[in-house]
């Protein structure tokens, strides 16, 4: 069994003053993928930047970005390797990928821009899935060369399809389900892509589960949230999935980010 968790913390040093290390305690994760850390390693309590048992590798935001992004793995056993970004000159200091090579399988955090129409950051988001796309290719076909698998974990910033976002018509104008976006995934779900939607896959049919509740309102109580966080695996990988499933705090003051963890247990690798 491999079991794997993707949780954006919305700001590491806070998840760790409002529960997270209680549930990273009690995790039965091997592996944990980490988006919107927002710190550097340095700045973090030794228990969040090196807790007993797991091997730590942070990515965090360049000066420019501070405070904005930065993803983390955490894994049980040794990486053979690690690697920070994918090889884009505009992205690879921004806190926004990285990749661990495991027996059998690469596993990455990855924290897509979250964009904002008519502004500079809907632009970086663009600029951003038109170099990330060519990759993820790129990777699965490396990977295959190599035997491997891959799974890239993480905080995708785009709900998909209707099934995926509680308010789908008020927002369709908004970042995070434009068409231009949802299509953009739909090319990384393709065939000719070779990668699946894990959750999607495992719960055909279902509304969401939702990962991510607006702190605005009663959006967790009401459970208007948005599908955002996936487990994206190449075909043979996604075969393997036995179990997926949000741990979705039982209240509002039992949150420790605005996001909720998303696990999925995958057969033997190798």
């Amino acid at each position: 069994m491999l079991t794997v968790t993707s949780v954006n913390v919305n700001g590491l040093r806070a998840a760790t003053r409002k529960g997270f290390l209680p549930w990273l305690a009690e995790t039965a994760a091997e592996v944990i993928c980490l988006q919107e850390v927002r710190a550097e390693p340095e700045q973090l309590p030794a228990e969040a930047r090196t807790p007993e048992g797991w091997h730590t590798v942070f990515a965090p935001a360049s000066a420019a970005t501070k405070g904005r992004a930065g993803v983390a793995l955490y894994t049980r056993r040794e990486p053979d390797a690690v690697r920070i970004g994918f090889g884009s000159t505009e992205f690879d200091s921004s806190g926004r990928y990285v990749e661990a090579d495991l027996p059998g399988v690469t596993v990455a955090s990855l924290y897509l821009p979250s964009g904002d129409v008519g502004t500079p950051r809907q632009e970086e988001k663009e600029r951003f899935m038109a170099e990330f796309l060519p990759y993820l290719k790129a990777l699965r076909e490396r990977a295959a060369a190599d035997g491997r698998e891959v799974l890239i974990c993480g905080d995708w910033n785009i709900a998909h399809t209707e099934a995926d976002i509680k308010n789908w018509r008020g927002n369709r104008k908004n970042s995070g389900f434009l068409p231009e976006e949802r299509e953009w995934l739909s090319q990384v779900f393709a065939e000719t892509s070779g990668y699946t939607d894990v959750m999607r896959a495992l719960h055909p049919g279902a509304t969401g589960p939702y990962t991510w509740w607006s702190y605005m309102g009663r959006a967790f109580d009401n459970d208007s949230g948005w599908r955002i966080d996936l487990h994206v695996a190449t075909k043979g990988l996604a075969g393997r999935a036995i179990k997926g499933w949000v741990e979705r705090a039982n209240s509002h003051p039992e949150r420790w980010s605005d996001h909720a963890p998303v696990t999925v247990a995958y057969g033997a690798v190798r």
